[in-house]
């Protein structure tokens, strides 16, 4: 089997997911470093059928992605039972922006629209999206009780929250989630305790932004601001951005405790090129030494 297949047990759900998960935001909202412009309904549609066509079992949207809710319902609700769905609540779509709003009857109302756009009876896993005061939602308690109250109502399966640091950490001890979604890769290794919790605690892991937002990968070369550490990592790896790229999602599989890693693109090529270099063979000293020049 292929790593990018593997399947991993979230305990808390009770599912197993796939190492590789679908990250649906640039589907359906403008958004990248170079290419911001979203993909049309079509074409849009042929990402997600081929997506679940090459055995991807995880797709993540949220209502702040703008058309992706609507686009999943239209071109893959048809194939529900092949893949766990999760979405994200509190930054609500208002194209084209977004506003925040935690409250009780917003969240709600948000859940419902959800279901109406992703043309399901329930959502496998309904995350928070933080906005710009993670603290006053957690204290204020509005956000999670509403999501409860649609989990009695059999609208949504699982809780999560899309958060770092030590709100993360919060949020874990707390008792209220079952997954947490939280930035980690090369280049900030931040969340790692955070993770080792989640694995105590049998609570699963989807990582956002596992390639450093594009810069652990052949974008890097282009980018014409290098943090210190990349630079040094290029250097390691002599300029090879599939190489780097190939390190950075090893990085990620062999740490048992992640559950997915979310891939998000609206370049199916970009998506396969991605398994691919997941598979290539490489030289664990560099990547212990890329790791080290992370930590640093």
């Amino acid at each position: 089997m292929r790593k990018a297949h593997e399947k991993r047990k979230i305990n808390t759900m009770n599912e197993e997911v796939t190492f590789i998960g679908f990250g649906a935001l640039s589907i359906g909202r403008d958004w990248g470093l170079a290419d911001k412009e979203r993909p049309d309904e079509k074409e849009a549609g042929i990402v997600l059928n081929s997506v679940l066509d090459l055995g991807i079992n995880l797709v993540d949207t949220a209502s702040a992605y703008h058309r992706s809710e609507e686009r999943i319902g239209n071109s893959i609700s048809n194939r529900r039972s092949e893949y766990i769905l999760a979405s994200k609540c509190g930054e609500h779509n208002d194209e084209p922006s977004t506003f925040y709003d935690f409250s009780y009857k917003a969240i709600k109302e948000s859940i419902d629209r959800s279901l109406t756009l992703l043309k399901t009876d329930v959502i496998d896993l309904m995350q928070i999206h933080f906005g710009p005061e993670p603290e006053k939602v957690i204290a204020e308690g509005e956000t999670v009780r509403a999501m409860k109250d649609a989990q009695k109502e059999g609208k949504i399966r699982y809780l999560g929250a899309s958060i770092d640091g030590e709100l993360a950490k919060q949020c874990i001890l707390s008792g209220d989630f079952d997954v947490m979604q939280m930035e980690y890769h090369l280049l900030n290794q931040e969340n790692e305790d955070n993770i080792k919790l989640c694995e105590e605690k049998g609570l699963g892991v989807l990582i956002r932004t596992g390639l450093g937002r594009g810069l652990l990968t052949s974008k890097a070369l282009q980018a014409e601001f290098k943090p210190a550490k990349l630079g040094q990592m290029l250097e390691l790896v002599h300029n090879d951005g599939e190489l780097l790229s190939t390190l950075a999602l090893n990085f990620l599989y062999e740490n048992k405790g992640i559950s997915s890693v979310l891939i998000g693109t609206k370049n199916l090529d970009h998506f396969r090129k991605n398994i691919e270099l997941l598979e290539k063979e490489f030289d664990k000293e560099l990547l212990a030494q890329a790791i080290m020049i992370g930590k640093n």
